[in-house]
C-alpha cells in the first residue's frame, strides 16, 4: 500500500544556492520506489536570492509540490539595510511559517499523509513541521542533518535561545531524528541524555547517480599530466568553517621558494559566496595568478566541471568535525583525487579514510598545507593519487540513502 508523507524543506528548486536542495529532491525523486508518495512544501521563489528556472526541470513531473508565501527579511522587510532583530527569528524567513502552516494544513485536509518530515538548516522548517504535527498529530520525522545549537552556535545570544528552544521542542515531539554524520547524532544524544537513542539515526547524503550519468556525457575528461594542473573547489567557502587562509599562505611559500612555479597550477573556486573576501586574501597573499574565483554553475555543469578537473579541493575546519559537507559524496562519486584540508580528528576525515583516501592535511595548518600539496601534486602527474573504491561509492548513492529514509518512515508510520 502506497503511503504518503508531507516533506517541509526551504531549499528546492529552482533556489540556485545550496546543495542542501539535492538531499530533498533526490528523496522526493526515489521515494516512489518504496511505496511513499511525497508533497513538498516549500517557499514561493521570491524568498531566494538566487535562482536558476532550468533547475526546475530536475523536479519529477508528477510530484506535487507547494510553494507557501515567504519573505527574506534582509531583502524584503528591511529598511535603508536596517530591520529589527526579532524580524530575523529564528532566521530571515520565519515569514515562511506565516504561509506553510495554513497551506499545510490545506495539504493535510486533502491528501491526509501519513507522516511528515521537515529538515533543517533553516530553523523555521522545523517550526513549521512542529506547529503541524501540534494541531494535526500525524508523526513527525526531523531530519537535523547538523546540529542545530553548539557552544558558539548561533554565536547571538538571543538566537542561541530561540534555536534551543526549537531543537527541544523538535526533539521531544519528533518520532525520529535523523543526522547526517556520526558526529552529529552523538552530539545531539549528549546534550540530551533523556532522549532514547532508539529514536535517533543516522542517513548521510549523497550524490545523485543520474546526474551524474548526464554530466559525463559533456565533462572533458582530464587529461593526465597537463599544465596547468586545475584543481576545484565547488559550493560556498565559510569565512570561519572554510577559511583558506593557510592554503593560500601555503601556495605563497611555495611559488616564493620555487616548489610550485606559475602556469603549472590552477585552483578555482566555484561560487564561493564569499568572493569580496576572497578577493582581499588572494591579493595580500599574491595568488591572483593560481587561484581564481567563478561563478555559480547550474548542478548539471558543477558536476562535469569536478569530472574533468585534475583534482578536488575540500575545506573543512575542525569547529566542524561532527558534520560532513554535502560535496564530499559528490567528490568521491566524481572518482577524482581530493585534496582535503580538514581535522584528521573529524567525521569528514574519517569518511576518506574509509574510502581509502589519506590525502589530508589540517586546514588551519600552512605547514602541513604546503607538504601535502607538494606530495598531492606530484601524485597527480604520476596518475598514483588514490580515490573511492566502487563499494564505497555505490553505497553513497542517493538511492540508497533513500531507502534508509524509506525504511524510517514504515517504522514511524507504524
Amino acid at each position: 500500500m502506497v503511503k504518503r508523507v508531507l516533506m517541509v524543506a526551504y531549499h528546492f528548486p529552482p533556489m540556485n544556492q545550496s546543495s542542501g536542495i539535492q538531499r530533498t529532491l533526490r528523496f522526493a525523486q526515489y521515494l516512489p520506489e518504496f511505496s511513499w508518495e511525497p508533497v513538498v512544501l516549500t517557499a514561493q521563489p521570491r524568498a531566494y536570492s538566487s535562482v536558476s528556472p532550468a533547475s526546475l526541470t530536475e523536479v519529477p513531473a508528477d510530484l506535487q509540490v507547494r510553494r507557501a508565501f515567504a519573505l527574506d527579511t534582509t531583502r524584503h522587510l528591511a529598511l535603508q539595510g536596517a530591520y529589527p532583530r526579532w524580524l530575523a527569528l529564528p532566521d530571515r524567513w520565519w515569514s515562511w511559517w506565516l504561509g506553510a502552516v495554513p497551506a499545510g494544513l490545506s495539504l493535510i485536509r486533502n491528501l491526509k499523509p501519513d507522516v511528515l518530515w521537515s529538515t533543517y538548516p533553516i530553523a523555521t522548517a522545523h517550526l513549521i513541521a512542529y506547529t503541524l504535527h501540534r494541531l494535526t498529530g500525524i508523526r513527525w520525522v526531523a531530519d537535523f542533518r547538523d546540529p542545530m545549537v553548539e557552544p558558539d552556535y548561533p554565536s547571538d545570544p538571543l538566537e542561541h535561545r530561540v534555536f534551543e528552544w526549537i531543537e527541544h521542542k523538535t526533539l521531544k515531539h519528533c518520532k525520529r531524528a535523523v543526522f547526517a554524520s556520526p558526529g552529529a547524532l552523538r552530539l545531539c544524544a549528549e546534550r540530551y541524555p533523556d532522549t532514547l537513542r532508539s529514536r535517533l539515526t543516522i542517513i548521510e547524503n549523497g550524490y545523485d547517480e543520474a546526474s551524474f550519468v548526464g554530466a559525463e556525457q559533456t565533462a572533458v575528461a582530464a587529461r593526465p599530466g597537463r599544465r596547468p594542473l586545475v584543481l576545484v573547489h565547488s559550493g560556498i567557502v565559510y569565512p570561519s568553517e572554510r577559511d583558506p587562509r593557510a592554503l593560500f599562505a601555503a601556495l605563497s611559500q611555495l611559488c616564493g621558494n620555487g616548489s610550485i612555479k606559475r602556469g603549472e597550477l590552477r585552483i578555482v573556486l566555484r561560487a564561493t559566496g564569499s568572493d569580496d573576501y576572497l578577493r582581499e586574501l588572494i591579493a595580500r597573499y599574491g595568488i591572483d595568478g593560481i587561484v581564481t574565483l567563478e561563478p555559480a554553475l547550474s548542478y548539471r555543469e558543477a558536476l562535469a566541471e569536478m569530472l574533468a578537473a585534475d583534482g578536488l579541493l575540500l575545506l573543512q575546519a575542525a569547529i566542524c568535525n561532527d558534520q560532513v559537507p554535502a560535496k564530499l559524496y559528490e567528490y568521491l562519486r566524481a572518482r577524482r583525487p581530493i585534496l582535503a584540508l580538514t581535522d584528521p580528528k573529524g567525521d569528514t576525515a574519517t569518511v576518506l579514510r574509509n574510502a581509502g583516501i589519506d590525502t589530508i592535511a589540517r586546514l588551519d595548518s600552512e605547514e602541513e598545507i604546503a607538504r601535502l600539496l607538494v606530495r598531492f601534486l606530484e601524485l597527480l602527474r604520476q596518475q598514483r593519487a588514490p580515490v573511492a573504491g566502487e563499494a564505497t561509492v555505490a553505497a553513497a548513492s542517493r538511492r540508497s540513502r533513500t531507502i534508509e529514509l524509506a525504511r524510517v518512515l514504515d517504522a514511524v508510520a507504524g
